[in-house]
């Protein structure tokens, strides 16, 4: 009797899943709404500052309702009231907002620029140069800022120069501070010694090597740096130092409205807010960039 012959038939099977690497989801970072709010905030401010020319606004300089008017609707120029010369605060504000942010940032970009300099110099080269850069250092935070900017617009003519000289003077350390810190660090990594056993100078070392390292957490400060000085524009404008009339700011808006503040707190209120949420959105958008690029808060 014959039997059929079997054939073999090979089945395959999925592959058994490792024991010893499991699947972890990856972590999804949950932004706050804060952050959003605070980028659609300087976004505006900044759109509004730039286009003030060609936007429908009345004239900061020149009244266009009763003084001290309160916020009224019917008039897009009189949403937020007039101040003690009938000029519209609305139209004072945005206009306000051009001096503010360019005080800001460009004394906070001055400031950054030469102040990573002089702290990389420092970091780096150490020794002599290092002893003189930190006792210059040392020597302008022991001065106190308020001071120094009222000294400042005493001796000199108040104007958007004297504010720009006087607040870069003030953030330059802290610049030199954080660059040198930063540059001792990154100073003594293998890829900056493999760089100088092959011959790279110390130009190219501190451009090519320190410096990119060096922007993520400078650039990360830098708003924060720009709220301090808008804080320090408006405290300059409220002591009757900073920018002269008609040209408006937030801060001179403040001192404006100072004495009418029981009968027309809108005058005052108005540009408060405005420097808080201006200030508060840089500082937000300062921590945001600092979690996103600084490899220090990561590692």
């Amino acid at each position: 009797m014959t039997t059929p012959d079997v054939v073999d038939r090979e089945v395959h099977l999925p592959p058994a899943p490792a024991l010893d690497t499991p699947i972890v989801p990856a972590v999804r970072k949950s932004r706050s709404i804060l952050v959003y709010l605070a980028y659609a905030w300087l976004i505006a401010v900044i759109a509004l500052a730039a286009l003030a020319d060609v936007l429908p606004l009345a004239s900061y300089s020149i009244p266009i309702g009763k003084p001290r008017q309160g916020p009224d609707f019917s008039s897009f120029d009189l949403w937020l009231g007039t101040d003690q010369q009938g000029r519209s605060i609305l139209s004072r504000c945005v206009y306000g907002a051009r001096v503010s942010l360019l005080v800001g940032t460009v004394a906070g970009l001055i400031g950054a620029v030469i102040g990573t300099l002089l702290g990389m110099l420092a970091g780096y080269l150490g020794k002599a140069v290092d002893w003189i850069i930190r006792l210059i250092t040392d020597a302008m935070l022991a001065f106190p800022p308020l001071i120094l900017l009222l000294a400042l617009s005493s001796i000199l003519t108040p104007s958007v120069r004297t504010l720009l000289v006087g607040l870069t003077l003030l953030i330059i350390p802290t610049f030199v501070r954080l660059a040198l810190a930063n540059t001792l660090a990154w100073s003594s990594r293998e890829f900056v010694t493999a760089a100088r056993n092959m011959g790279a100078g110390h130009t190219r070392i501190l451009v090519k090597e320190i410096l990119p390292n060096l922007l993520p957490p400078l650039g990360a400060f830098l708003p924060v740096v720009m709220a301090a000085l808008i804080v320090a524009e408006g405290s300059l404008s409220f002591l009757g130092m900073g920018i002269p009339p008609p040209q408006p700011s937030w801060g001179g808006m403040i001192s404006d409205g100072k004495e009418a503040i029981a009968d027309s707190p809108h005058m005052v209120l108005v540009p408060a807010v405005v420097i808080f949420f201006t200030v508060f959105a840089l500082n937000q958008a300062g921590d945001h960039l600092r979690s996103r690029f600084d490899r220090t808060m990561r590692d």
